[in-house]
């Protein structure tokens, strides 16, 4: 057998696994669609002329480590195939690499700093495909997916056109937001977009090499959520030079800015990064770390102004004060008065509502209010428009609280907009069970005869409708 290695971690590490690992025999240097074929006809010796004639592989010979160097880049990504014939998949690459530097990062070395795209027509194709595999959820992994805006914008008009009612999360830069971009995107099924803010201390930022302001940071968030796409910041902390006050700073950047999700990293520095590579330059750290049974390595076990108490306190500040403010940046939202997007707005709502009342957020004990934001939330989705999640979501707060007689309104009113629901019917059916009116909940139930959860509820109604049965001569009447 033989064990063949791939990946950016195997790419800069590969003198190293070579070195150090019997078990691998061969490591795919840099992008494998090419060179992976012609290794496996090599290997099974349909190719004769030996693994130095593939480019982008290392292997040992006799000893030594053979590097046949870097495959060229595949210019057209047009020219590959699209995996949606064989697979089934959420996650899409539009283009490959990046043009920034940033130094937590290892793409610019991977990518060499150079964007290479694939069309709109080819993405589509490829959306197509998953959309016809019954697929309406998608991620789209691009490093940056919004660097060229015009191209966004034909894929998106392309999913418009094509009628294809998905949903998808992106990853942007802050720099390459704008209120077109923004549209169209939201138009096409975009519901989240996450940016790296990374610190809100402008000299953090220029060490990690991030080239961000913050007036374009706070310029990205006021634009995003305007559109009724979710906003998520990616905060850094335990960078170099980092402190209660950059610490503070980053803190009062997220009270401005109001993420409605954050993510919250301590920096590990891994090979490719420019932090690792200046680091091994130093003699701070080697490659030989990795013989050892570790995930990662965090910067702080190599400065000693920071101690993994100082780190852990810094992510539990971070994550406090977000989950401590998150009610006051629900408050600040303001929608951008266009009717067209009103459904989406709506959508938009709701679907913020629902993290609150049932989703993740609800789990959180810090976050305030909790039942109160998802009540404005879902009545302010049906200010916008009909919204099925919007429905159901309201009439199971107010079932919750007793509220049967106002839950049952809303149910109603859904049914006039979506009359073949089977979660409005069902909760219409659990309203009037808990108002022991299990003939009318018997009603709703009914209608769905083949579902699993109408079939529990139509059995809890007549267990509750069984007339007490006489036991022989006892006298005694059996519960039902």
């Amino acid at each position: 057998m033989t064990v063949v290695f791939g990946g950016v971690g195997a790419t800069f590490l590969y003198q190293h696994l070579l070195q150090f690992f019997p078990e691998i025999d061969v490591i795919v240097l840099g992008e494998g669609e090419r060179t992976l074929p012609l290794l496996l006809d090599c290997l099974s010796e349909k190719n004769s002329r030996g693994l130095q004639h593939i480019q982008g592989i290392a292997y040992r010979h006799e000893g030594k480590i053979i590097d046949t160097g870097r495959p060229d880049p595949i210019e057209n990504l047009d020219d590959l195939p699209i995996p949606a014939a064989y697979f089934k998949y959420q996650h899409i690459s539009t283009s490959r690499g990046c043009v920034w530097e940033c130094a937590f990062c290892g793409s610019p070395a991977f990518w060499e700093r150079r964007v290479r795209y694939r069309s709109p027509v080819h993405v589509l194709r490829e959306l197509r495909a998953l959309y016809r595999k019954g697929l309406r959820f998608f991620y789209f992994c691009d490093d940056t997916l919004t660097i060229k805006k015009e191209r966004v914008i034909q894929i998106c008009r392309k999913i418009i056109e094509e009628g294809l009612e998905i949903s998808w999360f992106a990853i942007s830069r802050v720099s390459d937001i704008d209120e077109e971009i923004l549209y169209w995107m939201r138009r096409a099924g975009c519901i989240q977009l996450s940016y790296g803010v990374e610190s809100g201390s402008e000299e953090i930022r220029n060490v990690l090499k991030k080239r961000i302001t913050s007036e374009e940071i706070k310029r990205a968030f006021h634009l995003t959520v305007q559109y009724g796409i979710l906003p998520r910041a990616y905060f850094i902390y335990g960078s170099p030079g980092e402190s209660d006050k950059t610490i503070e700073e980053s803190i009062e950047l997220m009270k401005e800015i109001k993420p409605l999700s954050a993510i919250f990293y301590a920096l590990d520095v891994f090979p490719g990064m420019a932090l690792y590579e200046s680091l091994k330059k130093k003699g701070v750290l080697g490659d030989d770390l990795w013989n050892n049974r570790i995930e990662g390595l965090l910067y702080a076990e190599i400065d000693s102004h920071l101690t993994h108490n100082h780190v852990r306190a810094f992510g539990r500040r971070l994550r406090g004060a977000f989950y401590k403010n998150l009610s006051t940046f629900v408050e600040a939202i303001q929608l951008v008065d266009q009717k067209e997007l009103y459904p989406f707005h709506a959508d938009f709502c709701s679907r913020l509502a629902m993290t609150f009342s049932h989703g993740d957020y609800s789990q959180i004990k810090t976050i305030r209010d909790k039942e109160r934001i998802a009540e404005t939330l879902f009545r302010k989705a049906l200010d916008y428009a009909p919204d099925h999640r919007a429905f159901l979501g309201l009439s199971l707060l107010l079932q919750k609280r007793g509220k049967w007689n106002e839950s049952s309104h809303f149910l109603k009113e859904g049914l006039e907009w979506f009359p073949s629901s089977e979660h409005i019917h069902l909760a219409l059916g659990v309203n009037y069970m808990n108002c022991r009116e299990y003939g009318e909940a018997l009603s709703w139930f009914s209608k769905f005869p083949h579902s699993e959860k109408a079939r529990y509820y139509i059995a809890l109604c007549e267990q509750a409708t069984r007339a007490p049965s006489q036991e022989g001569g006892s006298g005694q009447k059996k519960r039902a």
